[in-house]
């Protein structure tokens, strides 16, 4: 293997451990987020329940910029889902929820197989999973007998959770790296 493909992909005990701080702290963020997404629904309000579906993929939106590395995104988001887990009414459901949401985050840079890392193609992962997520949950919200200024508030509300989660993420990172923490 060249020098150059064991940077890119070797994998470090510091790195790993990154990963498991960030996983772990997402996972405390997303627990109390999952019963409140859970709460809002049962109320029925679809609507508010995804506006904060954006903090699903903050974790790995933070560990892509931070650390700029291939996979980190989804190993976060994996490790956020089994903190999750036990706290969780979905059970290992949510290790599935939060891999899923990482690997859209994760989505641009592989397009790329990593070799780029630009903002933009952050959002252009938010923005995907903006738009998809509300299409392949339309029945499990039961979107379809809402009025449809609430089937559009559904899909905005979403879009835009998702942006201002990622922007969120890429300033935390972007602090986190002026302190001292990622690669330079």
């Amino acid at each position: 293997m060249s020098e150059v493909a064991r940077r890119r992909f070797g994998v470090s005990t510091t790195l790993l451990l990154t990963c498991a701080a960030l996983g772990v702290a997402g996972g405390l963020l997303l627990t109390p987020a999952n019963w409140l997404s859970t709460v809002l629904l049962s109320l029925g309000m679809p609507a508010l329940s995804v506006a904060i579906t954006g903090l699903w993929i903050l974790p790995a939106v933070i560990a892509l910029r931070l650390l700029r590395r291939p996979l980190v995104g989804l190993l976060v988001g994996i490790i956020a889902g089994l903190v999750i887990v036990p706290f969780s009414g979905y059970g290992f459901m949510s290790v599935v929820t939060n891999a899923s949401w990482a690997l859209f985050a994760e989505l641009p840079f592989l397009v790329v197989l990593w070799r780029f890392w630009k903002t933009w193609m952050h959002y252009a992962g938010a923005a995907v999973l903006g738009v998809v997520y509300p299409i392949f949950s339309w029945t499990f919200f039961d979107m379809g007998v809402q009025p449809l200024w609430a089937q559009a508030l559904f899909f905005a509300s979403t879009l835009i959770s998702c942006l201002v989660a990622t922007a969120l993420g890429i300033l935390i990172a972007d602090r986190v790296r002026a302190a001292g923490v990622g690669r330079r």
